[in-house]
């Protein structure tokens, strides 16, 4: 019995450090200087997020408490809000044109809502699971939580292609999340860590890597708020990074390794 119970809690304690571990990095990583600090709310379960034509957008996820959000910025209040049915887990949020666009985790199924009435318009499907979204000029890119990224097309939804993220060695990185285009690269979180990886959208190869350790105060933050949650505001280059459960959402500049 004590074998048993041993052997259960060294099996335990490797998921947890597996789970937790930092991803392996090849080469230099960046690090970031923080331009301004702005409330969050502490009970969002961040999935998705956008800042487009002067607004923050944001999703959230768990069931029976995902929604799609308008938000102030400098506040942290909601100014609009549509909750998802219960059975939805709400992943991955992007705009297109004048809509917005949701991933849901497991039910293999997308929504299509007005950007501005936060009217439902459409529902899609794919196949697998739905993490992040976000797009280019001509497509909308999608993780689903392994070292892949779908490109898809944006009025039929169908997978055009996709590209394996490696890095230098070829090592494939896993748990892509959270998506956001900037400036001609694709940054992902990557899941239960303070990495960031920006990848080539022709290749999937890793361009570099951002190290956001440090950027909250994790003591008193439940194991599940972790980093997920990247916006990149073109017009002003502004770049924002916040947490599932964070109570703060951060304007960053990243500091270039030397």
């Amino acid at each position: 019995m004590f074998r048993r119970q041993h052997l259960l809690i060294l099996f335990l304690c490797a998921v947890v450090t597996s789970a937790t571990a930092k991803p392996p990095i090849s080469g230099p990583a960046d690090s970031y200087q923080v331009v301004h600090v702005y409330p969050h709310d502490p009970k969002a379960f961040t999935q998705g997020l956008l800042y487009v034509d002067g607004h923050l957008y944001e999703g959230t996820g768990l069931n029976g408490r995902s929604s799609i959000r308008m938000v102030d910025l400098f506040t942290g209040r909601v100014l609009q809000k549509y909750d998802l049915p219960a059975e939805y887990f709400g992943e991955g949020l992007t705009d297109w044109g004048s809509t917005l666009v949701q991933l849901t985790w497991r039910a293999q199924k997308g929504f299509v809502y007005d950007r501005f009435s936060f009217s439902l318009l459409r529902t899609f499907e794919y196949q697998g699971e739905g993490w992040g979204l976000t797009h280019d000029d001509t497509q909308l890119i999608m993780s689903d939580g392994s070292s892949y990224l779908r490109f898809l097309d944006p009025k039929s939804f169908r997978e055009t292609r996709r590209v394996h993220v490696t890095d230098k060695t070829g090592h494939g990185i896993e748990n892509l999340n959270e998506l956001e285009y900037v400036r001609g690269e694709i940054y992902a979180n990557i899941w239960q860590s303070d990495i960031i990886v920006r990848i080539s959208p022709r290749t999937g190869k890793v361009l570099g890597w951002i190290d956001l350790g440090g950027i909250i105060d994790k003591r008193d933050l439940s194991s599940d708020a972790v980093l997920n949650g990247i916006a990149y505001d073109a017009k002003a280059d502004r770049l924002f990074v916040t947490g599932k459960l964070w109570p703060k959402l951060f304007e960053i500049r990243v500091q270039p390794h030397r």
